[in-house]
């Protein structure tokens, strides 16, 4: 017998596949929603309103999911989740349908809005290999050796960024460029619960820093407050270091050869560009695909990997700087340089074979988006249509922090 429209409920979920487990879901909740274990995090039913505002600061969409069910998931069931269950076909009718013949369009709306949520799930190019996430969580933490802690900037700056190795040994830890790892410190905090995980991207290629070795590395920076950058900026070699994940399914590099990628990125978020760098250099360095790479910083000494990035050679690595606190200097950020370049992008954009990805800290979207904007509208090309078809394809990827 189908039921009425009333008699279901459309619950909020959030994909543990694709969660990066970053909290920012949990602290913005208004209502105490979000909660989390060891594995997931989760949302409360019984207390989602459903006001949204968990939604747009997720960094990788994984928060946007809703299934319509007949009795809500509880929060334990939620918690042993490793991938969202599918929607299930359930039989709706109308509360003021007696009949029950037919799904009203009341109902059907109900359950196509589940599908969809409200900014459609993140996917990743179809030529990315599969990824192993979640293997590794707060209750259950890989150990990695500290093998290597380099500054990549100056010495005299104020900009302390780290380049950190970590070896997992014997410990199997597969991991895709895009992905990102937690990062486990030491200690309580204030209230004596355990200090937060924070999560860092991976700026290593998936079979290691060197070909074949079981290790991968980190970009960390330094903040003044920081409980874990500080923590990990200070690792020595041989110290042992908790690790959770690995994490992310949707920030992914794409396997073919023929595909252009263009990176933007600020600061810390060189870090997956690093990893997409580096394998390409390695496996198919003739690769037909263009790699191009817009890199904003405050100054060319607070800039990460400055000095290898000038050896990566044109052919395979177009590079752009910009540099927004030069003394005597206007300033100039990723998407100036990306409208001074709006001659190359606008065909590659055009293409089928080319995905944008945008890293770096929360708010350089937004000039990133008016640029591509402008630079579409230069060629007769409605950027908000391409941008949605380039999503659909999973060639389109944000990942702020």
């Amino acid at each position: 017998m189908a039921q009425a429209v009333s008699d279901v409920l459309k619950q909020h979920l959030i994909d543990p596949e694709v969660c990066i487990r970053c909290n920012t879901c949990e602290e913005t909740c208004p209502v105490d929603a979000i909660t989390h274990d060891n594995n997931n995090y989760v949302v409360d039913a019984s207390k989602c309103n459903f006001c949204l505002d968990c939604i747009s600061p997720c960094p990788t969409g994984s928060i946007d999911n809703w299934r319509v069910v007949n009795a809500a998931y509880s929060v334990d069931e939620q918690y042993s989740w490793s991938e969202l269950p599918v929607q299930q076909d359930i039989a709706v009718q109308s509360a003021n349908d007696e009949t029950g013949e037919a799904l009203d369009e009341e109902a059907a709306a109900l359950i196509a809005s589940a599908h969809q949520g409200t900014g459609g799930k993140p996917i990743a190019p179809a030529s990315s290999a599969k990824p192993s996430v979640n293997l590794f969580n707060r209750g259950r933490p890989a150990l990695a050796i500290v093998t290597g802690n380099y500054r990549l900037t100056a010495e005299n700056g104020d900009n302390d960024v780290r380049h950190i190795i970590l070896d997992f040994g014997d410990t199997r830890f597969p991991v895709l460029e895009g992905q990102s790892i937690g990062i486990l410190p030491p200690g309580v905090d204030a209230q004596g619960q355990p200090h937060r995980m924070r999560l860092y991207s991976i700026a290593s290629p998936r079979h290691g820093e060197r070909p074949n070795t079981n290790n991968l590395a980190l970009t960390v920076k330094r903040e003044p407050h920081g409980v874990c950058s500080n923590y990990v900026c200070d690792l020595k070699k041989g110290d042992k270091v908790q690790v959770a994940g690995p994490f992310g399914a949707t920030f992914l590099m794409p396997n073919d050869s023929a595909a252009n990628i263009v990176m933007i990125c600020t600061g810390t978020g060189s870090a997956p560009f690093r990893g997409f760098t580096e394998w390409r250099r390695r496996m198919t360095p003739d690769a037909v695909g263009r790699m191009v790479l817009f890199f904003g910083a405050r100054r060319p000494e607070d800039l990460p990997y400055f000095g290898p990035l000038q050896k990566v050679p044109d052919s395979l690595l177009a590079k752009f700087f910009a540099y927004s606190r030069v003394p005597d200097a206007p300033k100039i950020y990723v998407q100036d340089r990306m409208r001074e370049q709006a001659d190359m992008l606008a065909p590659l954009m055009q293409s089928d074979k080319t995905h944008i990805y945008v890293c770096g800290l929360r708010g350089m979207e937004q000039g990133v988006d008016a640029a591509l904007d402008d630079i579409c509208r230069g060629s007769g090309v409605k950027w908000s249509e391409l941008r949605e078809r380039m999503r659909g394809d999973g060639r389109y990827h944000v990942e702020t922090y």
